[in-house]
């Protein structure tokens, strides 16, 4: 009510001046540049230059001013009048006093947030050793957060899970958002079921094609830093697309005084993480399959896969300031070979970022980032024809010679030559991408107790992908009359995203120690993906274009979407010792089932600083804040859940249509999420230490299933809403500050979480989801259980009637065997500063969580496995390990469903900055190497447990199936600035 308010009242000119001064490093005594300086209460300011100068025009005194630096205490200091004001800024040993987004165009201190949200620096992402990509460079680096590498395949491919599932077919990747732009973060398939036959009998995702997600386009040199809002608590105010979460991402400016030149250039060395090695065999067990005993054997899985590969990383930046204008521009280029021949990575990415401050009251920001790529996958994971690389490792014998002869190669006993295909085949994917935004502020009036801006935003996200997969006729398995004749595919998705917002933003600070930072405003985002495959067999010969087979068929995907809506949050300061905050948001989109109908996102929260009331004398706890905060969010169905669609049919030779056995629901709505989290967070020692403990519960009501209906309608499923998980989980952070003196300073930090699920109501009848067949391990769906829950079938009568009841009280023939979701998750991360030197390094240990290892499976009913003839696993002792696994095949899953925790050495890091002045032509010259995954420690049985057959779908991505195998990497790395 009091913003309409002060529409009435005239604004009122006070005396004005100029206050100048200088911004200095308490620490170095040297000049503090990029300091920013700002009156109390509004967002009038400006930044100190190269020589930590400033000046900044008041309309009115006296004022207030704030000084702050990351990496320093924040200072404010009272000003009655022009003239000079010269200040000195404190490192700060702890992350309290930085700014962190809380609203759509608002940020608080983070001393004052009433929630958790993981803050990751530019220094933290890839300050320690180059990253392939931007979702590896999180991992381990936050609390409550599961994330992994889909496949050891160069290009990326993650899968990222916050506080839990929270979807069973839905989408449960969080939101990713780049200075603003809603970034498309799809993972689109290459159309190769066709010569993999991987869902013939099986799981039908497209994610078997083990294709990448896009957000592996963003180049993690260009980020500044990142902030995740891991739960609906805090992220709210993004409504129905914040169910998984959101990352915001804010890329890097420039910076006030002197042009910055960087160069660095990057090194990198290869290997594979783990091989598996040959089956110890004896000339008795080559006779019985059929081998000649004498004959050469061949370790073809080191022959594929055991090199070491040399990658480079280029990049070049320039950026400056002044007081009017800030650029920068960047690009990287980035060549990663695979460890398989004729598979590999290459990137360049471009940014340019260009801010203009045209005068008081308006200025513009422009973000634009241009991406080209390149990546062979090879042709890896899950196949029912025994054609994919892995699959045909498994059941080829050492002692079978595959090369060629006179450029032809032999078919092979698996059915399939795996030289064969790595020399012939191809599959590829190609983006272009263009990511831009722009961003303006029109400062409506400002006093030195409130002002009010309009914010407008826009925001555009566009990329073509073009995916190339050739299986020519010359493949062994292709030359027969009645085989496909050869294969060429080739996919094209454009994908398009933009989004345009307006918001009003007004700041009040009132005398009594009350201030208000209200937003309100609206806004239209519009996604439209289009994708074509169109698929060619019976090639002609050699050929491989599409027009040279003999049948071509043509399959189109097109998923549009409009959403709008708007949002409005208030927070509410007393003096930094008691902070709430409101806000709702109201989304409709077109995905609903009325897509006229609005859904609405509260969020409200508190947290109170102890530490800053007059009563507080307890001088070991520097600071201590209780806190508790509450949130909702959603996540929309999917584009067909409220159609009946049709299905291309030939009928009496002629082209028609007939209905789809899935029938529409016109009343479908979005996922929603209630989250309650509360948690205390104090420092000790003069914040030397902070502790933040977190607990949360958050609760996904109208969980969209696919359930039976009755045949005699003409249709079979029907989308509903029709279920309810829970998701309660604890976070514990601590960062240290252990040692701080003028030439050794050592930051530690450990963090730690658990999350624990379960399906709190289920409409319809326990049902398995998320893997090939209950006889292999599969998730069973069931109210009261875990939703991560591996359940499978059993022998029966290896089993007393009591062991039967206890093991299996509902009766349904499943035993549960484990659980995917780890125990708890634990990382222990360190910075080191002695002189010129510097050394960080990442452990990450995850305890517990079960994988289906059918990639053991499948090398043991080959006879091959790599510790066939060990012995342990049988109980009655008289079958060795592979003979015991492969007598369970399809029966008893226990012998493959395995324990994929780990300890990790994620990354390690030491560098040397060469003294000052030691060349004139470089200000700053820095040598280091680096590793990442350098030790891996694990029992599981195959080569990493890190893998997903099924790539970023959620629920079913710890089931392994002959994959691409990981990799470990050295580095060594060469930074300048000029």
């Amino acid at each position: 009510m009091y913003l309409l308010i002060l529409f009435l009242f005239p604004i009122i000119s006070f005396s004005q001046g100029t206050i100048t001064g200088k911004v200095t490093d308490g620490t170095t005594g040297f000049p503090l540049g990029g300091a920013n300086v700002i009156i109390k209460g509004t967002s009038t300011g400006t930044t100190s230059d190269f020589d930590g100068n400033f000046s900044l025009n008041v309309d009115s005194f006296p004022v207030t001013l704030v000084f702050s630096s990351l990496g320093f205490e924040t200072l404010e200091q009272a000003v009655n009048a022009s003239g000079a004001v010269n200040v000195t800024l404190k490192e700060s040993a702890t992350s309290l006093e930085e700014v962190v987004i809380t609203g759509l165009a608002s940020s608080t201190k983070r001393s004052n947030l009433a929630n958790t949200v993981a803050s990751i620096s530019a220094g933290d992402l890839t300050g320690v050793t180059v990253q392939s990509e931007f979702g590896s460079s999180l991992t381990g680096k936050f609390t409550g957060a599961e994330i992994k590498a889909n496949s050891g395949a160069p290009g990326g491919g993650i899968s990222m899970r916050l506080r839990g599932v929270t979807s069973i077919f839905g989408n449960q990747q969080p939101l990713f958002i780049v200075d603003g732009v809603y970034v498309d973060n799809s993972s689109i398939g290459l159309g190769n079921n066709i010569v993999s036959e991987a869902s013939g009998g099986g799981n039908t995702s497209s994610t078997q094609d083990d294709a990448s997600n896009r957000i592996a386009d963003i180049d993690p040199e260009d980020i500044e830093s990142v902030e995740i809002l891991k739960g609906a608590s805090a992220a709210a105010i993004y409504g129905s697309r914040a169910a998984g979460g959101v990352v915001l991402i804010k890329t890097k400016r420039g910076k006030q005084g002197k042009p910055k030149v960087t160069f660095s250039q990057t090194v990198g060395l290869r290997s594979p993480t783990q091989l598996l090695g040959l089956r110890d065999w004896d000339a008795s067990e080559i006779t019985a399959l059929g081998g000649d005993p004498n004959a050469q054997l061949r370790d073809y899985e080191a022959e594929i896969f055991d090199h070491t590969r040399i990658s480079s990383t280029t990049r070049f930046t320039t950026s400056g300031a002044n007081d009017k204008t800030d650029y920068f521009f960047g690009i990287t280029s980035k060549n990663e070979p695979g460890l398989v021949d004729n598979t590999g990575y290459k990137k360049t990415s471009m940014r340019l970022n260009i801010g203009q401050k045209f005068n008081e009251w308006l200025d513009l920001y422009i973000t634009s980032n241009y991406i080209n790529s390149d990546a062979d996958r090879g042709f890896f994971n899950n196949g029912n024809a025994n054609r994919t690389i892995g699959y045909a490792l498994a059941f080829t014998y050492p002692w079978e010679d595959l090369s060629p002869v006179d450029g032809i190669y032999p078919a092979g006993g698996a059915g399939s030559n795996a030289l064969e295909t790595i020399a012939l085949t191809t599959n590829e994917e190609k983006v272009n991408r263009f990511i831009g935004s722009a961003t303006s502020n029109v400062r409506l009036f400002h006093t030195d107790s409130q002002n009010l801006k309009l914010v407008l935003q826009a925001g555009f996200d566009q990329f073509t992908l073009r995916t190339r997969s050739i299986f020519p006729q010359a493949l062994s398995y292709f030359r027969s009359p009645t085989s496909l004749r050869g294969v060429a595919i080739q996919g094209t998705t454009v994908n398009t995203n933009y989004q345009l917002s307006a918001f009003l933003v007004h700041d009040l600070s009132l005398d009594n120690g009350l201030s208000f930072s209200t937003q309100i405003g609206n806004f239209f985002q519009d996604f439209d993906r289009n994708t074509v495959v169109t698929v060619g067999t019976g090639l002609n010969g050699s050929q491989t274009n599409l027009d040279q087979s003999t049948n071509v068929s043509t399959d189109q995907n097109i998923i549009p979407q409009q959403d709008t809506g708007f949002f409005g949050q208030t927070e509410i300061n007393f003096k930094d010792r008691i902070i709430g905050t409101l806000g709702i948001r109201g989304d409709k989109s077109t995905n609903n089932g009325d897509s006229s109908k609005f859904y609405y996102y509260p969020k409200a929260n508190l947290a109170i600083n102890l530490h800053n009331f007059d009563f507080w004398n307890i001088d070991a706890l520097s600071s201590f804040k209780p806190r508790i905060a509450y949130g909702e969010a959603g996540s929309f169905s999917n584009f067909r859940d409220r159609f009946t669609v049709f299905d291309g049919q030939l009928i009496g030779g002629n082209s028609g249509l007939s209905q789809n056995l899935l029938l529409g629901n016109s009343d479908v709505g979005p996922e929603r999420q209630r989250e309650l989290e509360y948690g205390i967070d104090f420092g000790l020692f003069n914040s030397r230490i902070n502790v933040e403990f977190t607990v949360y519960n958050k609760k996904v009501e109208d969980v969209l299933l696919e359930v039976d209906y009755p045949t005699s309608s003409g249709f079979t499923t029907k989308i509903q809403n029709a279920a309810e998980l829970e998701n309660r989980g604890v976070e514990l952070g601590i960062n240290a500050n252990v040692i701080n003196k003028d030439d050794f300073t050592w930051d530690s930090s450990i963090k730690w979480w658990k999350n624990k699920s379960e399906v709190t109501r289920l409409d319809v009848p326990s049902f398995t989801e998320g893997g090939f067949a209950a006889s292999l391990g599969t998730f069973l769906i069931q109210e009261g259980k875990s939703v991560t829950q591996i359940v499978g079938t059993y022998d029966a009568s290896a089993y007393t009637a009591e062991e039967i009841a206890a093991r299996d009280p509902e009766g349904d023939g499943f035993f549960v065997y484990g659980n995917s979701e780890p125990d708890f998750q634990m990382s222990w991360s360190n910075q080191l500063s002695y002189k010129n030197f510097d050394l960080s390094f990442l452990w990450h240990w995850k305890k517990g969580g079960e994988n289906i290892n059918l990639t053991t499976l499948l090398y043991d009913l080959a006879g091959t496995t790599w510790d066939y003839d060990d012995v342990g696993l049988d109980p009655s002792g008289t079958l060795t390990n592979g003979a015991y696994r492969a007598s369970q095949a399809f029966a008893n899953p226990d012998p493959v469903i395995e324990d994929s925790g780990y300890l990790r050495l994620r990354e390690i890091g030491l560098y040397y900055t060469l003294p000052e002045g030691f060349t004139k032509y470089a200000s700053k010259i820095r040598l280091g190497i680096s590793g990442r995954n350098l030790i891996n420690i694990f029992d599981y049985n195959s080569y990493d447990p890190e893998v997903s057959n099924f790539g970023n779908n959620e629920l079913g991505n710890n089931v392994e199936v002959t994959p691409y195998p990981a990799s470990k990497f050295i580095n060594f790395h060469l930074n300048v600035n000029f």
